[in-house]
């Protein structure tokens, strides 16, 4: 499956809010999407509550994959941006 490895943009990191809209934006995708840590086993983006398990703080990397190139792009995009602005 085809990843990005990207920073997280918010500046608290990928707790409620900006999880909460990663995983709705997944949700509403007509692709599998999944997130996590480079070298750990990734999660299923449209799951808030999982994405909160990353522990992903402001500037830790993530690494996105998705089979769809504008899936995976459209998530990379929401992940870089800061979502508590």
């Amino acid at each position: 499956m085809p990843s990005k490895t990207v920073a997280v943009g918010s500046r608290v990191g990928l707790h409620l809010r900006p999880a909460q809209l990663i995983a709705e934006a997944a949700a509403a995708l007509d692709a599998e999407v999944r997130i996590g840590r480079p070298g750990a086993e990734p999660v299923d983006a449209r799951s808030s509550l999982l994405i909160m398990t990353l522990g992903a703080g402001p500037g830790t990397e993530v690494e996105v994959s998705s089979d769809d190139p504008a899936a995976l792009d459209a998530i990379v995009a929401l992940v870089e941006r800061d979502l508590d602005a």
